[in-house]
């Protein structure tokens, strides 16, 4: 399957300002990578790509990976360490479900959608928008094939 039949490039768009409204009340970063295939690990191949992606590099440590793996069927969700020191473990749990119900529906774009602007929301709680805030990492979807 090619990326275009998962997820529309309208609906691409779609992602990527969903991402850009959600950094507009935080600090932290959103990103998401989607790839057809990932190994039997999900978690393993999430974190490969988080750190390849330099997600780590963030002056709070508080970027959010959503990382896809289409074909797969397989997807995860990581914070980084600034992330995961204030929020409960349960959360990505909640968020996972909430994607796997619109995964579920055939309604990836919108399950992206709402998922970046509830960690947006979230994230504004611990890391609010600074007056010197810079955009530290692209918004644009990461893809590998």
């Amino acid at each position: 399957m090619q990326l275009d039949n998962f997820i529309s490039k309208h609906n691409q768009g779609r992602v990527v300002a969903a991402i850009g409204e959600a950094e507009k009340m935080t600090s932290g970063e959103i990103r998401v990578h989607l790839t057809p295939k990932c190994g039997d690990d999900v978690m393993r191949d999430a974190i490969r790509t988080f750190n390849r992606l330099g997600m780590y590099k963030t002056r709070h440590r508080n970027g959010v990976l959503i990382f896809v793996a289409f074909e797969s069927r397989k997807f995860a969700i990581i914070g980084d360490s600034g992330i995961d020191e204030v929020v409960s473990p349960s959360y990505w749990d909640e968020e996972k479900e909430l994607l796997l119900t619109y995964f579920k529906n055939n309604d990836p774009a919108t399950g992206l959608c709402s998922v970046i602007a509830r960690v947006g929301a979230k994230l504004k709680g611990y890391f609010p928008i600074e007056d010197d805030d810079v955009n530290e990492l692209t918004n644009d979807i990461s893809y590998e094939e």
